[in-house]
């Protein structure tokens, strides 16, 4: 009952500064004025006020609301509970992609290189073994850890 009173009052005072501003000649900021100050009338009138007054002054609403809160609050801490231990199961990526790159990994032995025929030895070096190839590449897989 008080809510919709506190309403139709804020209502009429729109109204009145919406006739104010009709009268120094500004129809357009007076017909937003009386738009708006229309807004709280027509929700007492559609019964929302009704319920947003029923929902707030409801103790079971609130406490509704404090165990939903309750609810995110534990299952979040257990999740950055099982982020942070070692053996948990909800390893973050970066971890995942190191212990896929440990030295129990083992790459697939690629018997010829995928990109484009191989070039023609040159004069000055003898032409070398196709494990020869490689090398470099394991030099360098090597100086990375890989």
């Amino acid at each position: 009952m008080l809510a919709e009173t506190i309403c139709s009052a804020v209502s009429a005072a729109g109204l009145g500064i919406a006739v104010v501003t009709a009268y120094r000649r500004r129809f357009l900021a007076a017909a937003r004025i009386a738009a708006y100050s229309l807004v709280p009338v027509g929700l007492v009138m559609t019964g929302v006020v009704e319920w947003l007054t029923g929902i707030v002054f409801n103790p079971t609403v609130w406490i509704g609301f404090g165990l939903l809160g309750l609810a995110w609050l534990i299952l979040f801490t257990t999740r950055a509970v099982e982020r942070r231990s070692p053996g948990g199961s909800g390893k973050p990526a970066k971890k995942q992609a190191k212990a896929g790159a440990s030295a129990d990994a083992v790459a697939p032995a690629a018997s010829k290189p995928s990109l484009g025929a191989a070039a023609p030895p040159r004069r000055d070096q003898p032409s070398t073994a196709p494990a020869d190839d490689f090398s470099d590449i394991e030099a360098i897989l090597r100086k990375h850890g890989i």
